[in-house]
């Protein structure tokens, strides 16, 4: 085994990810109808039962199933899930932002370069910033000097703000500040692809940006930083977890893979942080 792949042994993981529930605030909350075994004991006996009849010749009797056919007339447990692309922790494709990015078609979800969702981390402390404030170039220049790292192409910027507290709270939707056109782009001119945030929207919550349009009637208050990228191609993850449970802001790595959604607008991620083993 090479050194590189011993080394996989020793690392330690932080879940960066929030669960998929109903019970956290969503404009449209994931329905998920959790079947338990006896109830599944039934369906299956009810499914195996229709394709013996399927398969059954023609004028054969094909024979009722129950779930007595199963141990402990038990089956196995199973969960139906209604939920958009958007619900839990996940990452937005080019296409979520617009039909083009750079002028060319955006890319999907199931499109995205497997190389831009594993990567090294860099977590950058924005916890002093207030809800539904804009984070600034200035804001992330300084949180970088405060750790004394340059960026490189690639990195995976992780932003902390702390909402992820308030993750089963009613004021969950406006307890982030948010990103800015500006910042989104001082990121991505430094070869960043991937920009994750623990709040749960990229930009500032719908209210503060809402105000600012009926004030100004400038469009450009809507959205900024997910609009950034029909001009540049990037990623951001949204409802990321636990930013603080990492141990120090620079030399960890983070896997952060979408699921393959074909066409789609996002892809659902459990995001983890590797920390070294010595850590």
């Amino acid at each position: 085994m090479g050194r590189g792949l011993r080394a996989l042994h020793d690392v330690r993981f932080v879940d960066l990810s929030i669960p998929l529930s109903g019970a956290i605030a969503e404009p449209d909350p994931p329905q998920i109808d959790y079947v338990d075994h006896a109830r599944a004991g039934i369906e299956l006996a009810q499914i195996a039962t229709r394709l013996s009849a399927a398969a059954a010749a023609p004028g054969q009797k094909s024979p009722t199933i129950t779930k007595e056919a199963f141990r402990d007339e038990l089956g196995l447990a199973n969960e139906n899930l209604h939920l958009d692309s958007h619900a839990g922790t996940h990452m937005d494709a080019p296409w979520h932002f617009g039909p083009l990015s750079e002028n060319l078609p955006a890319k999907t979800i199931d499109q995205i370069p497997l190389d831009w969702c594993f990567g090294p981390g860099v977590l950058l402390d924005l916890r002093h910033k207030l809800p539904g404030e804009t984070i600034t170039p200035e804001d992330l220049s300084d949180a970088l000097e405060a750790i004394s790292y340059q960026l490189n192409p690639k990195d995976i910027v992780l932003l902390m703000t702390g909402a992820d507290k308030h993750v089963r709270q009613s004021d969950y939707f406006s307890a982030h500040p948010g990103m800015g056109r500006e910042a989104t782009l001082w990121l991505l001119d430094q070869g960043v692809k991937v920009i994750g945030i623990d709040g749960w929207g990229f930009d500032r919550p719908a209210g503060a940006m809402l105000r600012e349009y009926l004030r100004s009637g400038d469009s450009a208050a809507l959205l900024p930083a997910h609009m950034a990228g029909r001009d540049r191609e990037y990623c951001h993850i949204e409802k990321m977890a636990n930013l603080d449970q990492i141990p120090f802001p620079t030399g960890f790595w983070v896997s952060c893979f979408p699921i393959k959604i074909e066409r789609g607008s996002a892809g659902w991620i459990r995001a983890v942080a590797l920390i070294p083993g010595d850590a």
